[in-house]
């Protein structure tokens, strides 16, 4: 069963949204700005409270199950300007495998911790001395923060700009601004602000009280205009390239500053974050096409192909853009390299991948396949890759952490979404792919999932529908609660091995956040509370 050690509170499920998170905001208490660590250890980590009912919902689903490793498979190679792989960005690595050698929870009696912040704490990455280095995102404020990785104490924080004006619209779904971030290879964060600029902050101060201190600014505000930064990411130069929501694609000198950039054509869109790969390549999907860049001499942006898809014709329930809602995963087999996305098509949407080359992506895909029922299949997350493997998961019918419209029952607002999470294996010697499981049961809104090739599980965040929640006495204790898992799933087979509940409430729902995984194998997963923790107990 699942220890919790997070405080029984009271959160009222009846106002949900904006004004609960409002509600959550004034429960934080507050440390300042860019503080340092106090004697005792910094600020204290306050625990996410829960639904009336959270006791009422069994803690625990199936059983602990021994590691069963992938051993054959091989990972994106270590990128000279970012963290180690599975430290360095939410997608683990350069490629954005989403995979690594990492291992997560095998399930024995795990132990949760979390921290309120009543900010979204998504991204996550890991200093060499193994402390949490997450961007906290809120309605309005934005706080880089260092923390301790077994309590979340925060042992030091630097506010960051404040969200832009243009996201009140569409606050869970406008991810500009602090997001996406990575950490470089010296421990220092990389990350876009709201207002144009890209921050680059570093640890200083004691091991015992340490610090945060911005370290170098680029401003690139006359590139972005009235559009705010998604993401920021190196090439294999060390040249930073970034997109904006409105399509713009740019790069930055280190060493100088200067910034160009260039406008994608057909007013089309960026909704996600970029993957890299060592022979110069950065790839971006638009809400229209999947692009190759290279940087010229002069270190511009060149679009070296451009590669349409079948963007549809509406934004999806799950979605936060028309068009693929997936981060480019790069694939490196027998020397050659392969870019997958999704497509956004009606009635099927499907996995596609391309050649990555320079040569261009090929007359006809590697891999097309129609993937999750009729009518009723998005995806808003990154391709999970695995050897051969890509992992897909379904997030059709989130709209939010309210649905919409609004169910009617106060206690359980937030959007049930069609289950399914399927795999995919490629023959990217020969073309063409199959599938090899669809597992139709669980439901996974809207996380990052992640495997771990050091257990051989799949785990996603898992959010039941209202008569799948299973309850300890067999009966809700006030109604039909709102429970949020981390699921572990066999990689190889797609059966669910366990469940663990993380909490009960509007505060666990993550809300497009990753899972990441610790150097100790702890899962992290950002939460609209804040952040919690996942780990086993050890055993005796």
């Amino acid at each position: 069963m699942a220890a919790h050690r997070t405080r029984r509170r009271a959160l009222s499920a009846a106002h949900l949204g904006v004004a609960a998170l409002a509600a959550l905001a004034l429960t934080v208490p507050t440390t300042g700005t860019a503080v340092s660590a106090e004697p005792e250890g910094g600020a204290p980590a306050v625990p996410i409270p829960q639904d009336p009912g959270s006791t009422s919902v069994k803690p625990y689903l199936g059983a602990p199950r021994r590691a069963h490793p992938f051993r054959d498979v091989r990972f994106a190679p270590r990128h000279p300007f970012m963290a180690v792989n599975g430290r360095s960005n939410l997608h683990d690595d350069a490629y954005q495998s989403d995979a690594g050698r990492t291992p997560g929870p095998l399930g024995h009696s795990p132990e949760i911790t979390s921290t309120l912040f009543a900010q979204e704490c998504a991204s996550v990455t890991f200093d060499s001395e193994g402390r949490l280095l997450t961007v906290c995102v809120g309605l309005a404020t934005v706080d880089l923060r260092l923390l301790d990785p077994r309590t979340l104490d925060v042992l030091a924080e630097h506010p960051l700009p404040p969200r832009p004006a243009s996201s009140a619209s569409s606050p869970f779904t406008a991810f500009g601004g602090g997001g996406y971030f990575y950490l470089d290879q010296r421990d220092r964060v990389v990350v876009p602000t709201s207002d144009g600029h890209i921050q680059v902050i570093a640890e200083t101060g004691t091991a015992d009280a340490p610090t945060l201190t911005l370290r170098r600014d680029y401003d690139v505000s006359a590139d972005v205009g009235s559009s705010v930064i998604l993401s920021a990411l190196p090439d294999w130069d060390g040249r930073i390239w970034f997109v904006t929501g409105s399509g713009v694609v740019g790069t930055v000198d280190r060493h100088t500053g200067r910034s160009r950039s260039r406008q994608l054509p057909h007013g089309e869109g960026i909704g996600n974050s970029m993957a890299v790969d060592e022979t110069g390549g950065v790839f971006v999907v638009s809400d229209r096409a999947l692009y190759r860049f290279d940087a010229i001499g002069s270190g511009a942006p060149a679009a070296t192909w451009r590669r349409t898809y079948d963007a549809g014709t509406r934004q999806k329930p799950g979605q936060s853009q028309t068009g693929s809602g997936t981060t480019p995963t790069i694939v490196r087999r027998q020397g050659h390299r392969f870019v997958a996305i999704t497509d956004n098509a009606d009635p099927r949407m499907h996995v596609l991948v391309f050649r990555a080359g320079r040569r261009g992506p090929g007359a006809r895909p590697v891999c097309r396949i129609p993937v999750f029922p009729r009518g009723r299949g998005a995806t808003d997350n990154s391709l999970v890759a695995v050897g051969r493997a890509l992992i897909v998961e379904n997030n059709y019918g989130y709209t939010g952490p309210e649905q919409s419209p609004p169910s009617g029952n106060p206690q359980r607002n937030t959007p049930t979404t069609v289950p399914g999470v399927t795999r995919i294996d490629v023959d990217y010697a020969h073309g063409g792919c199959r599938r090899v499981w669809t597992n139709r049961l669980v439901r996974v809104p809207t996380s990052v999932s992640k495997v771990s090739a050091a257990t051989g599980l799949l785990y996603v965040y898992e959010h039941p529908a209202a008569d799948e929640v299973r309850y300890t006495s067999g009966e809700p204790a006030t109604g039909p609660e709102d429970p949020w898992y981390l699921t572990a799933i066999d990689a190889r087979t797609g059966r669910r091995a366990w469940s663990a509940l993380t909490g009960v409430g509007l505060g666990y729902n993550n809300n497009y956040a990753p899972i990441t995984f610790g150097p100790d194998g702890t899962a992290y997963v950002g939460v609209l509370g804040g952040l919690l923790a996942m780990r086993d107990t050890p055993r005796t």
